[in-house]
């Protein structure tokens, strides 16, 4: 006879005790003849994940999120940037307003690290961080993050050439080549500006980079999304599959869509979505795949953040947003219950396997956005 395991929180970790389950909870195996019953507590969890990795990861001088867990305490602009976008998300989730400190001394201290300027030499970076201010702006009415902003896009927008017909450059000193991870967060960024600001050169600007982007880098009929273009400057594509590079370009579709009503960026953003959930190399057994640690790490966190985007659209059909809630719902439940380690609470890259003994902040980051999204859409009764 297999034994039940009925799994609680306490205080977001998880403690096992084996006994009989009356209430109809989900249920499925776990290890050998075990199966377990899980009554998801995402915002319990999340809460517990956001505390232990700001004990965990913040540098000794405050200033920002190291490396890993394992002692290396380099500084990483990218993932820092995002730290500051999962931090405006467990505050409109809590409205703990510890979050608001925390996201302004994150600001200043990444300027700080960064010799005391807001620019770099990665586009990426700069669209990255410049998304997660504008949204802090949004949650806070605090200037100190348009004006981050403003200064980031004043920066990124020296990086758009007709190179390769046209899109924003990676980095500064490799500015012909151009990628989906620059010129997504870009046209987001631009959308969402002249939302903001009005001003007619931004959404020029997003829907320039879109119609390029969708033209060199978007497989027609398959919506398979390429990473680049022009790397070793022979104009080769460079046909990588990550899964941050489908979340952009449904990010992209999707602002375009808000900010104009054309439907057609809607539909693109739509076949997206349906193409990565159903590629088994992406999303194997529908589970986003293991991209590694380092930069790989953070991938799916943010197709994670822009699909949830899309399921709280209200012009997407029923049926679409079912598929995608299941898609979620599927993910965060095999992380909530294989793939963070207890009590340590650090999170795997293969959302399905325990961590081993290093955890990069990328890594933590992906399992963060995952975990503030199924507890968003479950907290809206979105998500069973």
């Amino acid at each position: 006879m297999k034994k039940m395991v009925k799994i609680m929180m306490v205080s977001g970790v998880i403690a096992g005790s084996i006994g009989f389950v009356s209430c109809k909870k989900d249920v499925f195996p776990l290890y050998g003849d075990e199966i377990i019953t899980v009554d998801y507590n995402y915002s319990a969890l999340a809460d517990s994940v956001q505390q232990q990795t700001y004990k965990v990861f913040l540098s000794s001088n405050a200033n920002y999120f190291v490396q890993n867990n394992q002692g290396n305490s380099t500084f990483h602009y990218w993932p820092n940037a995002h730290m500051l976008d999962v931090m405006v998300d467990q505050y409109l989730r809590t409205k703990d307003q510890k979050y608001v400190a925390q996201m302004k001394a994150l600001l200043s201290g990444i300027k700080a690290e960064n010799n005391n300027v807001f620019p770099n030499n990665f586009y990426d970076d700069m669209g990255w961080l410049a998304l997660s201010s504008l949204r802090a702006f949004d949650v806070t009415k605090d200037q100190a993050y348009t004006e981050a902003t403003d200064v980031l896009w004043t920066d990124m927008k020296k990086g758009i050439s007709n190179v390769m017909g046209g899109g924003m450059g990676w980095t500064k000193d490799r500015p012909n080549f151009k990628n989906t991870p620059a010129n997504g967060p870009a046209i987001i960024l631009a959308a969402r500006l002249y939302r903001l600001q009005q001003k007619q050169e931004d959404l020029e600007t997003a829907k320039s980079l879109y119609a390029w982007l969708k033209s060199t880098l978007v497989e027609p009929g398959t919506f398979r999304i390429y990473d680049g273009i022009n790397y070793d400057g022979n104009g080769e594509l460079a046909k990588n599959k990550y899964t941050y590079n489908y979340g952009l370009f449904i990010g992209a579709g999707l602002e375009l869509y808000k900010t104009t009503k054309e439907r057609n960026y809607l539909d693109d953003a739509i076949k997206t979505a349906n193409a990565a959930i159903g590629d088994i190399e992406l999303a194997p057994g529908g589970i986003l795949k293991d991209e590694g640690q380092g930069d790989g790490g953070l991938f799916k966190g943010v197709f994670i953040r822009y699909l949830t985007l899309l399921i709280n659209e209200p012009d997407v059909s029923a049926t679409d947003r079912a598929k995608y809630v299941q898609f979620i719902k599927f993910n965060a439940q095999t992380l909530y219950t294989k793939g963070i380690s207890r009590p340590a609470l650090m999170i795997s890259p293969a959302w399905d396997k325990a961590p081993g003994a290093s955890t990069d902040f990328t890594t933590q980051l992906s399992g963060m956005m995952l975990l503030e999204a199924a507890a968003e859409l479950k907290n809206a009764g979105i998500l069973e």
